[in-house]
């Protein structure tokens, strides 16, 4: 099989190189040569896999990453080692062209794809650009047979990725599997795989341009595995137009990043189309602190927490953008999302002071992973607080929850309604359809602190004050409508668990019972809620129309936000056409 040499050896991150050893040192001891694994803590997001307890288990991605950074480490008593993870990795790949999951692996040793539920497409990406790296910057020095296992596998990688052929709405996995049939063409030289990962990138660029953000929009995870990828495609294509494209999505990418950071709490300000995670994890710092070259002190670099994956990639932020990560000066940020499939014109908006940010999108499903409406206050030198909205089903985030809203500056007028379509705990992988059983149904502000809880009180009525006493900023929290035909009544609860606080509209607790909203009638909940100065929010009130819906208005005169709504549950799409007919 003809490889294209390329220029190999270890790449130019010479300033990270000794974290890159140090991260390799600690996993040393977690490599069982029995089975050519590595052997890590047990972590999953609760679905794909059946594996559901476990101490510990043998991750492929994870066990890729140490067999390539063994080799970009260059440690010549640790390259055999590389070479048989590599062998092991290779033969765990389904290589059988006739097969429904060929070209992809399982996620983890124990777990055969066949147990898989389902299995994961995306690892035709995410291995396959693993085992690309090892083949462009170690290729020539490895056995010759070896060579040509790894350009095979990457080869079936291509295939698979070919044959899904997903969308430019899907960001990461747009950018990792162009990264794979580009770059994998051009090291190939199959000038079909190359052709395709062309028209890829083209595609995503024409879409993402368009509208000026990534439908994952302003994702911390995602925006992160976006600067990688696409720093890769600029350090590895020769393509000169591809260079041009990439470099484009990449600077984008950056300025997405560094508009929504707020410098005064060091937390990345919503709305978050996907997060794992509401306070900015410290790997996400740490990246930050890499891509600035340590120049930013986000934090302590002999502490700082490096993945293995960023070595060699070239990842910099550009220095225009250096002061949005650092001044915490007063901003908005008004943006009109790409439209993919039920998400009809969808708006996202951040409004920033230095102590404080507060971020909604006009629609979206209260996934686990979606942040419709986020808040940040505090100073990261202190304590700071998140002020984030959920909809929690037997304690866990209920998808066919639907959120409508709008914002202005630090008020936000919302509203929750309930779907007859789509997931329980996920979008798509465990239909709920509008029926479930439950001992528990309730909407949730949710206030959290890296420290200590802010001062919260329940006022007389429907009204919450959260006062962040160190900043002299008040959050008001108005319950202005409920109603749900088949529940019961309902009531507002205040909680608290491990300093965690609830302010809590409870729909249903007690034995559990089944609820179907294909039989309500009517199911509406409305809200609104400033943040800024303590006693100077606007006023809010609703006003019952005579077809049923129900209008809320907050604030007064140019300012003055407005929602209207009906109440009868529908499906996902007639409810977000419903909110942007509004």
């Amino acid at each position: 099989m003809n490889v294209m040499n390329r220029k190999e050896g270890r790449p130019a991150d010479s300033r990270w190189f000794p974290h890159l050893q140090r991260v390799l040192a600690s996993m040393h001891d977690s490599y069982n040569p029995d089975n050519g694994m590595l052997r890590r803590p047990f972590s999953s997001p609760g679905y794909h896999t059946t594996i559901k307890q476990a101490e510990f288990a043998y991750p492929i991605r994870d066990t890729t990453d140490y067999a390539l950074g063994l080799l970009d480490e260059g440690d010549a008593a640790y390259r055999e080692r590389a070479y048989a993870i590599i062998r092991q990795v290779i033969s765990l790949q389904d290589q059988n062209t006739e097969s429904a999951t060929y070209g992809i692996w399982s996620w983890f040793w124990e777990e055969p794809l066949a147990k898989m539920s389902p299995p994961d497409w995306n690892w035709a990406d995410f291995i396959g650009k693993r085992l690309l790296l090892i083949l462009i910057r170690h290729g020539g020095v490895m056995p010759g047979e070896l060579r040509e296992l790894v350009a095979d596998a990457v080869r079936h990688c291509c295939e698979s990725i070919i044959r899904r052929n997903v969308g430019p709405e899907y960001t990461n996995i747009a950018i990792m599997g162009t990264f794979v049939t580009l770059v994998g063409g051009e090291v190939l030289q199959d000038g079909r795989i190359r052709n395709y990962g062309i028209t890829r990138l083209q595609r995503l660029h024409a879409y993402t341009m368009q509208s000026g953000s990534f439908l994952e929009y302003n994702s911390p995870a995602y925006g992160i595995v976006c600067i990688v990828e696409l720093s890769g495609l600029v350090a590895q294509v020769s393509d000169e137009e591809s260079l041009q494209l990439a470099g484009d999505l990449l600077e984008l990418t950056w300025t997405m990043i560094a508009e929504h950071f707020h410098a005064g709490t060091l937390e990345w300000a919503g709305p978050h189309a996907r997060s794992y995670d509401t306070f900015l994890k410290e790997s996400r710092l740490s990246f930050l602190y890499m891509a600035c070259e340590g120049t930013i002190p986000f934090v302590d670099e002999e502490k700082m927490h490096y993945e293995l994956e960023w070595y060699g990639n070239g990842i910099r932020c550009p220095e225009r953008l250096l002061p949005l990560l650092t001044e915490p000066g007063t901003r908005e940020l008004l943006r009109e999302l790409p439209q993919s499939g039920e998400f009809r014109t969808r708006t996202a908006y951040t409004y920033m002071t230095p102590s404080w940010t507060l971020g909604s999108f006009n629609h979206g499903i209260m996934w686990n992973q979606c942040r419709n409406l986020l808040a940040f206050a505090g100073s990261s030198g202190a304590d700071h607080s998140y002020v984030r909205l959920r909809v929690l089903h037997d304690g866990y985030d209920y998808c066919s929850a639907v959120y409508i809203g709008e914002q202005r500056e630090g008020n936000a007028l919302f509203g929750i309604r309930f779907a007859l379509d789509g997931g329980d705990t996920h979008p798509n992988l465990d239909p709920a359809d509008g029926r479930i059983a439950a001992s528990d149904l309730r909407i949730r502000l949710e206030i959290g602190s890296k420290r200590q809880a802010p001062v919260c009180s329940v006022r007389e009525g429907r009204e919450a004050c959260v006062r962040f006493e160190a900043l002299d900023v008040e959050m008001r929290l108005q319950f202005l409508h409920g109603e749900a035909s088949g529940l019961g009544p309902f009531r507002l609860e205040r909680t608290e668990a491990d300093g965690v606080i609830g302010l809590d509209v409870v729909l249903y607790s007690g034995a559990t019972r089944d609820i179907d909203f294909h039989e309500m009638e009517r199911v509406l909940f409305l809200f609104a809620l400033s943040l800024g100065q303590p006693d100077e929010g606007p006023d809010a009130g609703i006003r019952l129309e005579g077809d049923g819906t129900v209008t809320a208005m907050l604030g007064k005169g140019e300012a003055q936000l407005i929602l209207r709504q009906g109440g009868k549950p529908l499906s996902r799409h007639e409810l977000f056409h419903e909110a942007v007919q509004t």
